[in-house]
C-alpha cells in the first residue's frame, strides 16, 4: 500500500483543506504515515500570510531532494496559498526542480487526476485564479473528508475575502467571498451530529460577511439560529469575525443562543486609528472599544481573543503605545501577536516608511510581556468556578476538555466520559491551561 506524508501550515482554513486532501488520498487507497522517509507521496499544504512559513517550505523541500535521489518514484508536492502567488510559483519551479506536483487552493478537488498524471512521470502544475462555483455551491462540497477529531469538526460557511487589508495577501490567494447556501451548511452539520460529533467550528476569513453575496434573505446570525436548533449538537464556535461587520444581531446571538460558546476572536490588529486607516481595516480604535463594551454588556463572561500586528509601515512610538494601552483596556484572554511581514503584491509592501527590524523586535517583546501578564491574571479568575466541559480526550493524567470559553482543562475521570459534557470545578490555573475535578451539576 502506498503511503503519504502531509504537512499543513497556516490557519484553520488550511487545516480543513488538509482534511479534504487526506480524505481524497485515503479514498485513492493511500495510507498516511508520520515519516517523510517512509512516504511514496510528500505533500505540503502551505501558508503565505507571513514569510517564516515560506522559508520553512523551501528549507524542507531542499532536504527532500536526497530522498528523491534514493527513491526516484517518490512524488513530492506543494499546494495551498504559496502556489497562488505568481512570484512564489515561479520560484518553486526554478529552485525546486524535484517537486513533481503543484496545485492551488481552488482545485483541491482535482487532486486524484493531478496525482495520476504525476505518477505517470509528468511534472504537474495547475493553479487556478478562482474557484469554479455557482451561487451558494462550492467545489469542495461532497468531497471525502478525513477529520482529525471525532467529536469536533470544522465547517466552512464562506470562502475567500474581499476586505483587502493593505498588509494581507489572502484575498489574492483565496479569491473573493462566496457563501454556501444555509441549507447546505445545516445538512452538513446534521450529518456530523448523526455521526457522533458534538461541536462544530464555523470557518471563514470573515464569517460576519456570510450571506451578503447570496440572492436570498439570510445572514450569519440567522444561520447560527438554524444550527442552534439542531438536536444533539452541543456547541457552536466560529472564527474569524471582522470588527467592521459585527452588528447588533450577532451580539444578540452570542447572548441568546444556548449552544453558541462564549468566546469571540475579534482581531484588532492595531490600537491606533491612524494605523488602522492605513491598514484599510474600516474601523477606528473608538469603534473597536465601543464594540467590545457592547459585547461584554450582552455577555459579561465572554472570553475575548485577538490578533495584533507590530511594526506596520509608518507605526510610530506613539502608535505602538496606543496599541499597548488598548490591550491594557480590553484585557484580552489571549492574543496572537505578529511582527509585520511584507507580502509581495500587497499595498503595504510598497509603503516607503518600513519600520526597522530591531524596532519591530523590541515592540513585540514589550507587547508579549504585557499580554502574558494579562493572560495570567485572566486565567486565575477561573479558579474556584464551575465550568461546563466537553470531554474530548485523555492524557497520562486523566481527561482533557475545554470550557465554553475555549480554555483547556485537565482532570481525573473515566475514559468513558469522552464525548460527554460534564461540570468541572477549577482548582488550579497554569500559564495556559487549567486543572479541576468533576462535580455533580447543581440541581
Amino acid at each position: 500500500m502506498k503511503k503519504f506524508f502531509l504537512k499543513t501550515m497556516g490557519c484553520q482554513m488550511n487545516d480543513h483543506d488538509s482534511e479534504v486532501i487526506r480524505g481524497l488520498l485515503l479514498s485513492l487507497g493511500y495510507d498516511e504515515t508520520e515519516s517523510a522517509e517512509e512516504a511514496d507521496l510528500i505533500l505540503y499544504n502551505t501558508c503565505c500570510v507571513r514569510e517564516n512559513p515560506e522559508r520553512k517550505v523551501y528549507a524542507h523541500m531542499a532536504g527532500y531532494r536526497k530522498l528523491k535521489e534514493t527513491n526516484p518514484n517518490l512524488i513530492i508536492g506543494i499546494c495551498g496559498c504559496m502556489t497562488q502567488q505568481k512570484a512564489e510559483l515561479q520560484r518553486i519551479l526554478q529552485e525546486l526542480p524535484h517537486v513533481d506536483l503543484i496545485f492551488g487552493t481552488h482545485n483541491i478537488h482535482r487532486l486524484p487526476e493531478l496525482l495520476d498524471r504525476a505518477e505517470g512521470g509528468e511534472r504537474v502544475v495547475e493553479v487556478w485564479d478562482e474557484a469554479p462555483c455557482e451561487e451558494g455551491q462550492d467545489f469542495r462540497e461532497n468531497l471525502p473528508v478525513e477529520r482529525s477529531n471525532r467529536l469536533k469538526a470544522f465547517v466552512n460557511i464562506i470562502y475567500g475575502c474581499t476586505n483587502f487589508c493593505t498588509y494581507c495577501i489572502v484575498p489574492y490567494v483565496r479569491g473573493r467571498e462566496h457563501s454556501r447556501l444555509p441549507e447546505s451548511v445545516v445538512a452538513e452539520v446534521e450529518g456530523l451530529v448523526e455521526s457522533g460529533y458534538k461541536e462544530v467550528t464555523l470557518l471563514g476569513q470573515n464569517v460576519n460577511a456570510y450571506g451578503k453575496d447570496l440572492q436570498i434573505a439570510t445572514s450569519f446570525s440567522s444561520l447560527l439560529a438554524q444550527l442552534n436548533a439542531i438536536a444533539g449538537l452541543a456547541r457552536i464556535r466560529f472564527t474569524t469575525s471582522h470588527p467592521r461587520d459585527m452588528g447588533p444581531d450577532l451580539i444578540a446571538a452570542l447572548a441568546e443562543l444556548d449552544k453558541l460558546c462564549e468566546h469571540l476572536h475579534l482581531p484588532v490588529q492595531a490600537g491606533s486609528s491612524r494605523v488602522l486607516r492605513r491598514m484599510n481595516r474600516g474601523y477606528t480604535r473608538e469603534h473597536y472599544l465601543d464594540l467590545v463594551a457592547r459585547v461584554r454588556q450582552a455577555v459579561p463572561d465572554i472570553a475575548l481573543t485577538t490578533d495584533i500586528i507590530v511594526g506596520f509601515p509608518g507605526e510610530t512610538d506613539e502608535d505602538f503605545e496606543e496599541t499597548l494601552s488598548l490591550v491594557e483596556e480590553v484585557r484580552f484572554d489571549s492574543a496572537f501577536t505578529f511582527i509585520y511581514s511584507p507580502r509581495e503584491g500587497t499595498p503595504a509592501a510598497r509603503f516607503p516608511d518600513q519600520v526597522p527590524e530591531e524596532v519591530k523586535k523590541e515592540r513585540i517583546y514589550r507587547l508579549i510581556e504585557l499580554q502574558n501578564k494579562i493572560s495570567a491574571e485572566q486565567i486565575q479568575k477561573l479558579v474556584g468556578t464551575k465550568q461546563e466541559i466537553l470531554v474530548d480526550g485523555t492524557d497520562e493524567h486523566g481527561l482533557i476538555g475545554r470550557t465554553r470559553t475555549n480554555r483547556q482543562v485537565h482532570f481525573a475521570g473515566s475514559p468513558e466520559l469522552v464525548g460527554e459534557v460534564v461540570t468541572v470545578e477549577i482548582t488550579e490555573a497554569g500559564t495556559w491551561t487549567l486543572r479541576g475535578r468533576v462535580v455533580q451539576p447543581e440541581a
